[in-house]
């Protein structure tokens, strides 16, 4: 019987199996404690060997072929975060059924054998839409999340609650599976708040109850911030991390915990424009060796990563760095279910500590299939299938019109340019395109912080048409609170009567574009032949096309000849393509497919090359489409004046250096003269620049000009990793390039910098760590 059929069947008979498996085994209860230096399981050491799964992200058919995988591996437990903003996607309906069936998914573990550590948030951060708030907490917009803010903790408790109601039953005081939760999630990296935190304790334990044992995870850097007396304490490491360095200062303070990595990072997560990111087997594998002789406990972040589906790939930050669909993660499990080179060596070191018995086998695997090319031959333009509109005379975001998610439209009328002028947008939140009675005049991309773009001179009463499409809402650091389509307002720069004049565009026409099936089935189709010979740019509309499938099994879809946009097969949302890479392909679960014939639906808001789809037996995740401008130009500093001239010392941990006297620009160059290691390698994991008193800088808005040398090979150490909030990445020079190295930031207004913290890499010895170094400030653009 192949898997898909052994699929099927488990999905249909799936709660008559949990039912009677719940039953057998909630009369069998447990204990899980904190005892001296180890967790303990009915009063018995136990070294926890979690691995991190997201329900949401697996198609529910594949759910226990998934937990088997694990299960194989050497896994006694999973971990997985509740996704908030999944489960309550209108305020107070609450769904738990099918794809977010959490109950079901953590009995499904019970049924195999591994126990559940829970992480309800109520923040994930897990590169997953605004760290799985609510985008509808920010329809009041003075709302401040992750705060003691009134409304903000409401909706938590009523959250909690919810999700409390689901698996309460299902703790392993009850004869369940779940040993642990999570209360909160790396807030140390967002703020220092002890009484939130507490508050948020105090929920949790409201609604589960006061026997769970409660947690709370951090990096080493910054776990004290926050750290309450009555809760576990565990830091969040990736592979390559010194594992004792990062306990050292936990044990320090706690020298009878146990010991936790609850988020060893196996690989990490991709954006669009940027190169497919992979990381070391052997450095993963070696990392775990090293806990588990050492009898401390982890969760494998990411085991199995899956897929972002539809719209909930959240963004990075400073500046915004959109998340692909694919969250493979570089993970040992891959997208779509495979084991990897990295699965075969973890389950070799894994075996060594399963307690001499020998690893379950593997289960049945999904064979992949080739879909042959299919053309498109419907197309519903979008222009012409605009929905109702709505008339406003000033500016408003996405979230104001009540909507969440999807691409919106703002038209109004020009007054008459006789020149060239300057059309400034405040801001527009993603990707936005510009029209000009209907032809395309540009883009905007908040990715390069494009605000700007030239108009021509027009006649009075000309159209513009601001097209704006909403990707991921940050999902890390303090820019969370990330509103969609047009923030503030639209100027035009220009001359009237031979003077500067500005116009604050009014009277707007606004149509709201919904990321929903049924906004885009509900089109009026025609062939693309009766539209193709009149549109003398790219085409954005609604495609449609159907293919047959033989034997439905895995497949992945090709769009590298396509624009941008989102794609529904068989009314399942697969998520984004964007032809600028890395993500070429879109993984389409077998299970999603029918024998004979399916639709599909995509959404292209820049248009086709050309409107076809194959399914191919292997993903497209590593190809870049997107013309990199070289950030290695000829930079002179020989009549620059040196603001500060230091030292760092040698090997881990946070360096923080004051300048004797303190500089304002809005333009700072950090130039590495030297390492440490005698070598040309310079390699740098975080900087902050400080004030004149000593306070950290924002970093929201700094974007990098200038690198004489980033390694790209594998892994992006490029030099916006200097500041992009991952203690675990890190700017590296290339191998060749001599030293000095130089980096120079845009601050994106002026500031007085009168300091630098500096953060080696996480390695033992911290490898590439910079010893002398020199800093410029100056307000105008350095000369390249």
């Amino acid at each position: 019987m192949n898997f898909l059929l052994k699929a099927t069947i488990s999905a249909i008979f799936a709660i008559s199996l949990l039912i009677s498996s719940a039953s057998a085994q909630t009369t069998r209860k447990h204990t899980f404690e904190v005892g001296d230096g180890a967790f303990l399981l009915d009063g018995k050491p136990f070294v926890i060997k979690a691995a991190e799964l997201h329900y949401p992200r697996i198609p529910r058919p594949y759910w226990e072929q998934r937990i088997k995988l694990c299960k194989s591996l050497g896994m006694n437990a999973v971990c997985l975060y509740v996704f908030w903003n999944a489960h309550e996607q209108r305020p107070d309906s609450f769904d738990f059924s099918e794809q977010l069936d959490l109950a079901a998914f953590c009995r499904l573990c019970q049924k195999n054998g591994l126990y559940v550590i829970l992480r309800p948030g109520p923040y994930v951060c897990a590169e997953w839409e605004m760290g799985g708030l609510p985008w509808w907490l920010l329809k009041k917009q003075d709302i401040r999340l992750r705060e003691s803010d009134d409304y903000f903790i409401e909706r938590v408790d009523r959250f909690e609650k919810a999700v409390a109601g689901e698996v309460k039953d299902l703790l392993i005081e009850n004869g369940g599976p779940i040993i642990m939760v999570q209360v909160e999630n790396e807030y140390g990296s967002y703020g220092e708040d002890k009484r939130y935190v507490s508050q948020i304790r105090d929920i949790i334990r409201k609604h589960f109850g006061e026997n769970i044992t409660l947690f709370q995870c951090d990096w080493s850097s910054n776990f004290t911030l926050n750290g309450l007396d009555d809760l576990v304490w565990t830091i969040n490491f990736g592979a390559g991390a010194d594992v004792e360095q990062q306990f050292a200062h936990l044990k320090s303070l706690r020298p009878n915990s146990p010991l936790m990595c609850s988020e060893y990072w196996s690989g990490w997560f991709d954006k669009w424009g940027a190169n497919h990111e992979t990381r070391s087997a052997d450095v993963m594998v070696a990392g775990i060796d090293a806990m588990l002789s050492r009898g401390i406990s982890f969760s494998l972040y990411m085991t199995h990563g899956g897929t972002n589906w539809g719209h909930w790939a959240g963004a990075n930050s400073p500046g915004f760095a959109p998340d692909v669909t694919s969250y493979d993660y570089d993970a040992p499990i891959n997208e779509s279910g495979q084991p990897t080179p990295k699965y075969w060596l973890l389950r070799k070191t894994l075996a060594k500590y399963n307690g001499g018995k020998r690893l379950p086998s593997l289960p049945d695997l999904v064979n992949p299939i080739a879909i042959p090319q299919f053309e498109f031959k419907y197309v519903a333009p979008l222009f012409w299938n605009l929905p109702d509109t709505k008339k406003d005379f000033g500016i408003k975001s996405m979230e104001q019109y009540d909507q969440g998610f999807g691409t919106i439209l703002y038209r109004t009328a020009l007054p008459r340019l006789d020149i060239p002028s300057r059309l400034i947008v405040s801001n527009a939140h993603d990707y936005a395109q510009i029209f000009l009675n209907g032809e395309f005049i540009g883009k905007l991309d908040r990715r390069n912080h494009e605000k700007e773009i030239v108009l021509p001179a027009c006649e009075e009463g000309s159209q513009l048409d601001i097209l704006v499409e909403a990707m991921g809402r940050i999902n890390f650091g303090r820019a969370i609170k990330d509103f969609k389509g047009i923030t503030e307002k639209v100027e035009i720069e220009t001359k009237l009567y031979g003077k500067p004049f500005v116009y604050d565009l009014k009277g707007w026409e606004v149509y709201n574009i919904e990321d929903e099936y049924a906004t885009y089935a509900d089109k009026k189709f025609m062939p693309i032949d009766e539209v193709s010979h009149r549109a003398s740019q790219r085409l954005p509309g609604y495609y449609r096309a159907t293919f047959n499938v033989d034997y439905p099994s895995d497949t992945f879809l090709d769009f590298s000849t396509w624009g941008k946009g989102l794609v529904y097969v068989n009314g399942h949302a697969l998520g984004r393509f964007w032809e600028i890479g890395p993500q070429q392909t879109l993984y389409m679960p077998g299970c999603w497919l029918r024998r004979g014939e399916n639709e599909i639906i995509v959404f292209d808001v820049v248009g086709p090359h050309k409107a076809v789809v194959e399914g191919l037996k292997e993903p497209i995740i590593d190809k870049l489409q997107e013309y990199h401008p070289a950030r290695r130009r000829n930079l002179s500093l020989d009549k620059e004046r040196v603001s500060f001239a230091g030292e760092f010392g040698a090997g881990n941990g946070w360096q923080e250096v004051r300048f004797d006297k303190s500089a304002t620009g809005r333009y700072v160059c950090l130039v590495f003269e030297d390492a440490h290691a005698a070598d040309d390698i310079a390699s740098v994991a975080e900087i902050y620049l400080l004030d004149g008193d000593g306070e950290r800088l924002p970093r929201e808005e700094w974007s990098v000009v200038y690198a004489d040398s980033e390694a790209r090979s594998h892994e992006n150490h490029t030099a916006d990793k200097l500041f992009d909030l991952q203690e675990s990445t890190y700017w590296s020079s290339d191998e060749g390039d001599k030293f000095p190295h130089a980096v120079v930031i845009d601050m994106g207004e002026e500031h007085t910098v009168g300091g630098v913290q500096y953060l080696p890499r996480m390695e033992q010895g911290a490898p590439g760590s910079v010893k002398h170094f020199k800093v410029y400030v100056k307000s105008e653009q350095f000369m390249f």
